[in-house]
């Protein structure tokens, strides 16, 4: 005597459609997925509708979208963008940062001692950058080259130049700015 063979007798499973979504079906679905995050602060809820988006288009990839066959194609894919998104919100409402989150409009106001630049030093940027837009264009270009992660040698070779002139150009221009605001400050 034989065996029944396992699952005899009933419908045979279901089989999921191959085609998957596109990156372009996910995206017109943007609705469902917004309503879905309606709870979520404004200032939050692009970041967690992005992160929505995501991981939708990452499941696809993985092979993870497989709705049932008795829906209409466009059905099951709200159905899983709404569970997704339901998801990620629950997660962003149960995190600690969210459940923390105090916003103030003046922050800085709450803390007890002076935080940041004091207004001296604002006054001497604002001189050096007067100073600054008072040079030629060539001694601007010079100075802010030291700002560049490359070398001096790099950014003479950029401007196809000698290294020594670029060298010689930023002593230039360093010595102008100093004159300028040595003026300035008298």
């Amino acid at each position: 005597m034989s065996r029944p063979r396992k699952g005899a007798g009933r419908p045979p499973a279901a089989r999921h459609p191959r085609k998957k979504p596109t990156m372009e079906a996910i995206l017109a679905e943007r609705g469902i997925v917004l309503a879905t995050l309606a709870g979520i602060p404004k200032r939050d809820r692009r970041d967690v509708e992005a992160e929505v988006l995501l991981n939708a288009w990452n499941a696809v990839r993985r092979g993870m979208y497989r709705p049932d066959p008795r829906d209409k194609p466009r059905d099951a894919l709200r159905k899983w963008l709404h569970g997704i998104a339901w998801r990620l919100a629950s997660h962003y409402v149960n995190s600690a940062w969210a459940r923390r989150a105090v916003i103030h409009p003046s922050p800085l106001g709450l803390l007890h001692e002076p935080v940041g630049i004091d207004m001296h030093a604002q006054i001497e940027a604002r001189e050096v950058l007067d100073a600054m837009a008072s040079l030629p264009g060539w001694q601007v270009d010079a100075l802010l080259s030291v700002d560049d992660p490359e070398s001096l040698a790099a950014y003479a070779r950029r401007r196809r130049m000698n290294p020594h002139t670029a060298a010689s150009r930023l002593r230039i221009a360093r010595e102008a700015l100093a004159l300028r605001l040595k003026r300035w400050r008298r």
